[in-house]
Parts: C-alpha cells; sequence; structure tokens
C-alpha cells in the first residue's frame, strides 16, 4: 500500500488573493467554486497533486523547508523577469554567467519558490 499526493499546502493570510497570483503563475484556473474571502482556495493544476491555500491566522516567519520550483517552457530569465511583474521579489540569484542555476524568488506572501532553466537553456548549454 502507498499513499497518495492530494495537494501542496501553502499556509496563508489571504487565500484567494494568494492563490490568484499562482494561477498567474502557472497559467491554470482556481476552482470553480473558489471566491474572494474564502479561507481555503485550490489552483487545479494539469497534472499531479493542486495547489491548497489555507488561510492562518499567523504570518511566515521562517525560511520555507519545503517550496516548488518551476521549470518555465520560455527561458529562465524571461520568466524570472514576468514572474516579477506578477508581484513575485527576487531572494536570492544563483544564476551563474555560463548561464547555469536558478533564480530564488517569494510569492506575495513570503513563499520562496525557485526558477529553474528552460529545456531549451539547458539544450543551448550542451550545444
Amino acid at each position: 500500500m502507498v499513499s497518495v499526493v492530494q495537494n501542496v499546502a501553502i499556509d496563508c493570510a489571504d487565500a484567494y488573493g494568494l492563490a490568484r497570483f499562482w494561477s498567474a503563475v502557472t497559467g491554470r484556473p482556481l476552482h470553480p467554486e473558489d471566491k474572494p474571502g474564502d479561507p481555503e482556495v485550490q489552483v487545479l493544476l494539469p497534472e499531479g497533486p493542486v495547489l491548497y491555500f489555507n488561510q492562518v491566522p499567523e504570518a511566515k516567519t521562517v525560511k520555507n523547508r519545503v517550496h516548488l520550483c518551476l521549470r518555465p517552457e520560455t527561458s529562465r530569465d524571461l520568466e524570472v523577469e514576468r514572474l516579477l511583474g506578477l508581484g513575485a521579489t527576487l531572494v536570492t540569484d544563483r544564476r551563474n554567467p555560463d548561464g547555469s542555476g536558478w533564480a530564488v524568488l517569494a510569492d506575495p506572501e513570503g513563499n520562496e519558490f525557485c526558477v529553474l532553466r528552460s529545456e531549451s537553456d539547458r539544450a543551448a548549454m550542451t550545444s
């Protein structure tokens, strides 16, 4: 017997607002029954678990021990710029001059996530 991952839960102050940010990041919709003010909101990913946003009273205080890593369809650098435009902030820039590495960003509530190289970025380094 095994367990199946149902969702990735993210504690937050504004479940609907943060879910809207992640909906824009992933290009995936919110659950059709979710609305502003709901304490629990889901972003429906095409495969695997959903992103589940759970409103909690306490603020984030330390670095995430578990985080999301994104592999963009476009280049890593273009995606970092797009996400910054959506309201993310740059936490740590681990991109290297040779094109390797990643960028650590935070969502509007301070939850860290990484933006990795795209498949085309990776292919360009091997050719």
